[in-house]
C-alpha cells in the first residue's frame, strides 16, 4: 500500500476558515466524484488544525492523505481524464503549489 502525504498551505489571501471549507465542502466532494476515486483510491482523507494550547503553531493548514495499492492505480488515477480536467485546476483556487509537500510512505503499523 503506498500513502501520499501532501502539507498543504492556502493559497496568499484565503482566510483559514475559507480554506477549510472550501477544502471540505468543495474540493473534497469534488475529488470523491470522479470514478477513478471510488476505483483506484483506498483512502482519501483531509486533516485541519484544531486549537492546541501550549503546541506551536500548525506549520501547514491541511493534511491531506491518499493511499492506492500499488504505482501502477496512483498514475492510473492522476493521468486519469478526470482528473487532469475536474479535479486539478480545482486545486490552484485554494492550494498554493509553491509551498506543496510530498511525502510518499509505506504504512507499518506499530501499535
Amino acid at each position: 500500500m503506498l500513502k501520499f502525504v501532501y502539507l498543504v498551505n492556502r493559497v496568499e489571501g484565503m482566510s483559514a476558515e475559507e480554506f477549510v471549507r472550501y477544502h471540505r465542502e468543495r474540493h473534497a466532494p469534488l475529488f470523491a466524484s470522479i470514478p477513478e476515486a471510488r476505483e483506484l483510491v483506498r483512502k482519501y482523507a483531509i486533516s485541519h488544525p484544531v486549537p492546541a494550547p501550549d503546541h506551536p503553531a500548525p506549520a501547514y493548514d491541511s493534511v491531506t492523505e491518499i493511499w492506492f495499492d500499488d504505482w501502477a492505480d496512483h498514475d492510473a488515477f492522476f493521468t486519469s481524464e478526470n482528473y487532469l480536467e475536474r479535479v486539478h485546476p480545482d486545486e490552484a483556487v485554494f492550494i498554493d503549489l509553491a509551498t506543496l509537500g510530498v511525502v510518499v510512505t509505506e504504512e507499518r503499523v506499530v501499535l
